[in-house]
């Protein structure tokens, strides 16, 4: 693992490990770490050996959202320029957000302590979240003047519910990892100790599975809320045909058969 990179990367049985690595400013996200994690990303979404993702912080913070120092240029800069900058920064953000949304791999969120605004975003573009003791979570844009950027108006309205999702981020308060896990904002929480080993062991069962089918089913469910039944079952039915022609579906389905035979003889 390189220390000297802002999101280190490692791979264990097929499982990868994202760290975003800014410790001593709780992995505030800044341009050049985003630009590695868009990196590692974009590797990862090719890269058949990766059978899933788990996505931590560093230190005592998951991600503390922006960073502060890029808040602090954008103050100082020429009033001309800052409209197109920040939605040309915008694009890079939502970029790395749908990354992460649609890799065809289980992912999973670990988060490790504090997970503020965009980092909050960050952790529900994973298909899973796993809080530890230290975690918790807030949504606090509209104290600083601004929107949820990060996914957060998609995401937590889908994990919450609508009112809900308006009342965390209307009000910008803090969440703790059992509060998370009562509102369905995480899935499971967990000591600090236990935090890697548990997403681990997710990681290893939720892509134990085809990995051809998981990818395909995770392109459908994702947009599932968006489409009407009929859609879903067309979409469906076009990656069944994918799916009885995969190397994974064959062999599964000749294996049971000799099990059978066997059985009867």
């Amino acid at each position: 693992m390189n220390q000297e990179s802002l999101v280190s990367y490692s791979v264990e049985n097929g499982i990868a490990l994202l760290t975003l690595n800014r410790p001593d400013k709780r992995n505030a996200m800044s341009d050049a770490m985003r630009a590695e994690l868009v990196a590692h990303l974009v590797n990862i979404r090719t890269d058949r050996s990766v059978r899933a993702l788990i996505l931590t912080g560093s230190g005592k913070g998951f991600c503390a959202g922006g960073d502060i120092a890029g808040m602090k240029t954008r103050m100082e800069a020429d009033p001309a320029t800052v409209g197109f900058n920040g939605w040309e920064r915008q694009q890079g953000v939502h970029y790395a957000a749908s990354l992460l949304l649609n890799l065809p791999i289980p992912t999973i969120a670990a988060v490790n302590g504090a997970a503020a605004g965009l980092g909050a975003d960050l952790a529900l573009s994973c298909d899973f979240v796993i809080a530890s003791d230290f975690a918790h979570f807030t949504w606090a844009y509209i104290a600083r003047g601004l929107v949820p950027d990060g996914g957060g108006m998609y995401f937590l309205p889908r994990r919450v519910g609508l009112p809900r999702a308006k009342a965390l981020i209307f009000s910008g308060r803090r969440v703790n990892a059992d509060e998370a896990l009562q509102l369905g904002i995480v899935d499971q929480r967990c000591s600090a100790d236990e935090l890697l080993s548990t997403a681990h062991a997710m990681a290893d069962e939720m892509s134990s599975g085809s990995r051809t089918a998981v990818a395909l089913t995770k392109s459908i469910i994702n947009k599932s809320y968006e489409m009407s039944e009929q859609q879903v079952f067309a979409e469906g039915s076009k990656a069944q045909g994918i799916c009885y022609t995969s190397e994974e579906h064959r062999t599964s389905v000749q294996a049971f058969l000799d099990r059978m035979k066997e059985a009867q003889q």
